[in-house]
């Protein structure tokens, strides 16, 4: 791969400071990551000293401006630094994909100003966000969600649960989605911005999951929440609004992650395919095992494509629901199906935790459910395609 990671003839370049970008994640996950990546997911780890080495390089708030202790990066470095996290580590990349597009992203695009400075340079330097909207009896239809903020005053009173928040183990910081109208359904949804400290606020254990083990998932109960009103992230009803267009952006974030690991499946089997010997020759040398690796490529390509032409358009200021849905879709069908044929050209080794390939093929199965289930994609893609 080059160093901008397209490839040779492909129709993106990066520019010469997203290729810096590139090499100095690269050589981030070469030192601190790759070592402990299998490790943490045997042991279900959350890597708390490198969401500080994160921090450090500016890669936790990487689209929020400056002032606010960011990075002022574009999507398109955004997306190439989740891509090469990814690569070595899924659980890695998720971490710092929530906490720029699903929390940081947001307070900056619509929070207020007390807001930006209360809660951005904490995200940005060290402190981490959760995105809390699913709920048990509402994963892809959240207007069905039973979290409640009743008034009180100059205040909310919040009750519900949510599960699946990703980060919220260790998040300090959380986008809370709550109905201020239940008779409304989406239309009565509003966003709120919540401290993990507050009374009434519980976090469970961690969830026992098949993949992205060390990125924890936990449900959070809250119990007659206090909220002061100026935590309203947007205006009051605005929260579906708010949630919908943060999820378009945060599936740029989670292609680049399908990315990561389809080019670390790609590169694992090349490697193996060139060490194992069958027959008197290494199995790279079989027409069948090269038309596996050709496949494997050419559906990483064409989702890296996809993946940075999501984020340009994010970064023109475009409508990227229909983009950003393909994108993702390509991108985790790409990850699966490139995890599948991983662990076939490694062969029995290949069912073996000595090998990560096997740790790719449990990574992969989730971008395919999370920020918008495989299903659910193709419902966008159509009606944006039909107009409808």
């Amino acid at each position: 791969m080059t160093d901008d990671g397209a490839g040779t003839g492909t129709a993106w370049q990066l520019s010469e400071e997203q290729q810096l970008i590139r090499r100095t994640v690269r050589d981030f996950a070469d030192q601190h990551v790759d070592p402990i990546a299998a490790e943490i997911d045997e042991e279900e780890r959350f890597p708390q000293e490198n969401v500080k080495r994160l921090a450090d390089l500016g890669l936790m708030g990487m689209l929020v401006p400056e002032e606010y202790g960011g990075s002022g990066a574009d999507a398109v470095s955004y997306a190439v630094t989740i891509e090469e996290l990814s690569r070595s580590c899924a659980s890695h990349g998720v971490i710092a994909s929530v906490n720029n597009s699903l929390v940081a992203f947001p307070i900056h695009r619509w929070g207020t100003d007390r807001q930006r400075e209360e809660f951005l340079p904490n995200l940005c330097n060290g402190g981490l966000g959760a995105y809390a909207l699913s709920e048990p009896g509402a994963g892809s239809d959240p207007a069905g969600m039973k979290s409640t903020a009743e008034r009180d005053g100059d205040s909310y009173v919040i009750n519900g649960q949510k599960n699946w928040i990703t980060n919220g183990s260790h998040a300090d910081t959380f986008i809370y989605f709550a109905k201020t109208d239940p008779d409304e359904r989406h239309r009565g949804i509003t966003a709120f911005l919540l401290d993990d400290d507050m009374e009434g606020f519980e976090k469970s254990q961690p969830e026992d999951k098949m993949g992205i083990r060390a990125a924890h998932s936990v449900s959070l109960m809250l119990d007659d929440v206090e909220v002061p009103e100026w935590r309203i992230l947007g205006e009051e009803g605005q929260g579906f609004k708010i949630a919908m267009q943060v999820l378009n952006g945060g599936r740029v974030g989670i292609g680049a992650q399908a990315v990561g690991i389809a080019q670390a499946c790609l590169d694992d089997s090349v490697e193996y395919a060139d060490q194992r010997e069958q027959f008197g020759q290494t199995i790279g040398d079989f027409q069948a095992i090269q038309h596996k690796i050709a496949d494997m490529a050419m559906k990483t390509e064409s989702a890296r494509n996809l993946v940075y032409k999501a984020a340009a358009a994010k970064d023109a200021g475009e409508d990227v629901a229909r983009i950003a849905s393909i994108a993702k879709l390509n991108a985790s069908e790409a990850a699966m199906d490139n995890a599948v044929e991983a662990v076939q050209i490694h062969g029995g080794n290949g069912y073996s935790t000595d090998y990560d390939v096997e740790r790719y093929m449990r990574d992969a199965k989730i971008t395919e459910i999370y920020e918008g289930t495989s299903e659910i994609q193709r419902t966008v893609i159509a009606r944006e395609t039909m107009g409808r």
